[in-house]
């Protein structure tokens, strides 16, 4: 594998911010490229936000934070031994960017796409160095939240993906191997799978947007922070453990399935939607909302390093 010491994160938006963080609270020089000029002062307020919240999830290897480069043209780059591409998630836009990185770095330079939905296959189609690309999609935002799904093309080398997963272990993530390519990968197939109904209960009336967010907050949300959903019924199912769950319940399961809704996002929806959480927003103090999430999520993290979760 070959030594990592620079990224360039391409993209400056908060994925791209929040990954550049990361990388700097791991030791490693960092660039961004963004074509907005005034995206070096929100880069450099991220990193100084973020890095009290890095630093008690023990993952800075410093107490000075660290500065990130920053430029407006790909084409600058220079040393570069990993690149973390976060640009908008339109496929000419993916393509573009690629044949910019492929004329400035190395062709053993891997390219990890934090793509949400767009298949690697698809991203490396065209690409001079096919073998080097790859899908590395976090949740966000990805300094506090570990999870990194890893995904290959038909052309994607195995090497690639070995080396991928050994550098985001290096920088302290939990990386997850996506056996098949599907749109949205796998993490994000579990969430849209949730919001749907989410969103279908909404325009049912069955409830509102409030009670959405209140039954998943203090209800099974509180158990998925520390176990998914096929450990969590494996408690459910008593001393019989995961088999007994699915030879008594399953069968209510699989009725509930048939249920379930397939909304479509109407204007109006939309609209009911929005003022929903605007209505949930009036009981929070707006300004702290995202500091307050990130303190929470520190403390999540050590709650559950505690209790072995």
């Amino acid at each position: 594998m070959r030594e990592i010491k620079k990224v360039a994160v391409i993209g400056g938006g908060l994925i791209g911010m929040s990954w550049a963080s990361l990388f700097l609270a791991r030791g490693l020089r960092v660039v961004v490229i963004d074509p907005r000029a005034e995206a070096e002062s929100e880069l450099h307020t991220f990193v100084d936000e973020a890095w009290p919240m890095l630093t008690a999830l023990e993952l800075t290897t410093t107490d000075d934070v660290q500065t990130p480069q920053f430029g407006t043209e790909i084409g600058g780059l220079t040393d570069v031994d990993f690149v973390t591409e976060c640009g908008p998630d339109r496929i000419e836009v993916k393509h573009a960017m690629i044949g910019e990185l492929e004329a400035v770095i190395d062709p053993d330079v891997i390219i990890s796409s934090s793509t949400s939905s767009l298949l690697p296959s698809d991203i490396q189609s065209g690409a001079k160095y096919p073998e080097r690309v790859l899908v590395g999609h976090p949740m966000n935002p990805p300094h506090m939240v570990p999870m990194v799904e890893l995904v290959g093309g038909r052309l994607t080398s195995e090497q690639t993906l070995r080396d991928a997963e050994e550098f985001y272990v290096a920088m302290k993530r939990i990386p997850i191997r996506v056996r098949k390519e599907v749109v949205g990968h796998l993490a994000n197939r579990l969430t849209s799978a949730l919001y749907r109904e989410a969103v279908g209960i909404v325009e049912q009336g069955i409830g509102s947007v409030s009670d959405v967010d209140t039954a998943i907050t203090y209800g099974p949300g509180m158990r998925w922070a520390l176990m998914g959903p096929h450990l969590t019924y494996h408690l459910g199912g008593g001393s019989g453990g995961y088999r007994h769950y699915l030879d008594h319940l399953g069968p209510t399961q699989e009725a509930r399935w048939k249920e379930l809704s397939t909304p479509s996002l109407t204007p109006e929806l939309k609209e009911e939607l929005i003022a929903g959480v605007d209505e949930e927003l009036l009981k929070q103090d707006i300004s702290t909302l995202t500091e307050r999430r990130d303190q929470a999520l520190v403390k999540l993290f050590q709650l559950k390093k505690t209790y072995g979760f």
